[in-house]
This record gives C-alpha cells, sequence and structure tokens, in this order.
C-alpha cells in the first residue's frame, strides 16, 4: 500500500554545515539516497552545496551522530538503515516533517504516544498540581474558542498533552513530550476534527481527560487519553489517502514556536 505525502516546512538552519547536514538529511528521509548506498564524494558534494571540505566533514559527522550515515574505510559514506536512525532527535523529527510525512510515520508516532501517554495521564491524576488543573483548563478553554482546522486549535491540543507529560510528573514522560512536539502539532493540524460531530467528540474525549485527571480517576484518565489517540489515528488514516499531498503554506505555522 502507497500513501501520500504530507509536506511541512521547517525553518532554515543557522550555519554552513547545519544547512548543509540538513540538506542530505531530507534527502536520506525522502528516499533520494537509498538505504545502505553511497552518498556522492566530497569533491561532488562540496561543488553541489558551494562550502569547503571542513563544513562538508562537520556536516558528515553531525548525520553520523544522529544515525542516518556512518563512514567506511575503502567505502566511503554509506547510508544507515532506517532502524539506526535517532528518532527522538529534534533535528531527525524536523528534517520527515520537511521530507514528507507518510501514514507510516503516523502510525509509528500514534504508536509510541500509545506506549506512554495513557499511563502519563494515570500519573498526573495522582501527582497534578493546582496549577497543573489550570492549565489542562486553559488548553480546553482554547480548543473551544478556535476553529478546529486552525493553527490553534492544534496548539491548544497540544499544549493539554504537554501539561498532562507535565502533570505525569516524570522527567522521561517529560523529555518525550518536548522532542516529539513538532511532529505532534503537526500530527493534530493534519487530524483536524473539520466535521461538527468529529469537532464535538474531539472535544468530549479532551474534557474526559481533565476531568478524570482533576478527579483523580486513573483508570478513566489513561482510557480517555487511549482513546483520544485512536480517534486521531483514524481522522488521520481517512486524511491521508485523500490528501493533496502537500498541506497550505499557512501550516508552516505549526514549527513556529511553542503554543502560546
Amino acid at each position: 500500500m502507497t500513501s501520500r505525502l504530507v509536506v511541512i516546512p521547517t525553518r532554515r538552519a543557522h550555519s554552513n554545515h547545519a544547512e548543509v547536514a540538513r540538506s542530505i538529511g531530507v534527502d536520506i528521509i525522502a528516499g533520494r539516497y537509498a538505504e545502505g548506498g553511497r552518498l556522492p564524494g566530497d569533491a561532488e558534494l562540496t561543488a553541489m552545496f558551494g562550502v569547503s571540505r571542513p563544513v562538508l566533514r562537520e556536516s558528515v559527522k553531525t548525520l553520523v551522530a544522529k544515525g542516518l550515515l556512518t563512514t567506511k574505510a575503502r567505502v566511503g559514506t554509506v547510508v544507515r538503515e532506517r532502524g539506526a536512525w535517532n528518532m527522538f532527535d529534534a533535528d531527525v523529527l524536523a528534517w520527515h516533517l520537511d521530507a514528507g510525512i507518510d501514514r507510516r510515520f503516523l502510525n509509528d508516532l500514534a504508536e509510541i504516544r500509545l506506549a506512554v501517554e495513557p499511563r502519563a495521564a494515570a500519573l498526573a491524576s495522582a501527582r497534578r498540581s493546582e496549577a497543573d488543573i489550570a492549565e489542562l483548563h486553559r488548553s480546553m478553554e482554547r480548543m473551544r474558542r478556535e476553529a478546529s482546522d486552525s493553527v490553534g486549535f492544534a496548539d491548544g491540543d497540544l499544549a493539554l498533552h504537554l501539561a498532562v507529560a507535565n502533570a505525569s510528573g516524570n522527567l522521561f514522560m517529560r523529555s518525550i513530550g518536548n522532542v516529539i512536539e513538532a511532529a505532534l502539532r503537526a500530527s493534530f493540524l493534519l487530524s483536524a476534527p473539520v466535521e461538527t460531530q468529529d469537532r464535538e467528540t474531539v472535544l468530549l474525549w479532551h474534557q474526559r481527560i481533565v476531568d478524570a485527571i482533576e478527579s483523580g480517576d486513573a483508570e478513566t484518565a489513561s482510557a480517555a487519553m487511549a482513546e483520544v489517540i485512536h480517534n486521531g489515528l483514524r481522522r488521520h488514516e481517512g486524511g491521508t489517502s485523500a490528501s493533496s499531498g502537500v498541506v497550505p503554506a499557512t501550516s508552516a505555522a505549526v514549527r513556529s514556536g511553542e503554543p502560546s
């Protein structure tokens, strides 16, 4: 089965070697450099990017550290298999948004969320503070206020999920949420509940998460979180196959900063 790619442009790098690393990284993720294949030689790459050999070497070192490349004596620079890529690296996730996210990416994201977020919600129900509850309510208010297909709605959704991770009191869960923030924002924007019934369903289940955490009901909080993730995945499955392949340019705002 093939699925369309949805491209969400990210902000460009600030240094030559970071920009070269980003460009090569996007090409690897997009499949323009095949897994197990060699990159072009240094002379070709330096000419292609208009940079010096030291800049190119620094770029390659960056990609090696992120698991995308390996260097072998008498062989050259080789693209590593996808399973070796560090998907918790913020740059690697951003480059996926540049290269185009497909159903496989969205499914993988949903699976890691299902492994973490329901437990985070359960922990939050026991550990939440008054400040945590206030943040959850603020996030719900924003979701109710914003149009379903707006960046504001996606940011409210993201803020709620990050607030749950924060309320869990688990540093690893907080870190995972922060690392995959850009992917979550993109995911929420792409699964926007544009139909009235879908919107009401999304708001209902998010409110159940908040209410369960506030009342200390760990089982309900966990189940509601799992339902929210499954519901989003169902909307992805209906939306990616029908997509034109490109998100409108305004959706680049999903990468523009923290939820406001």
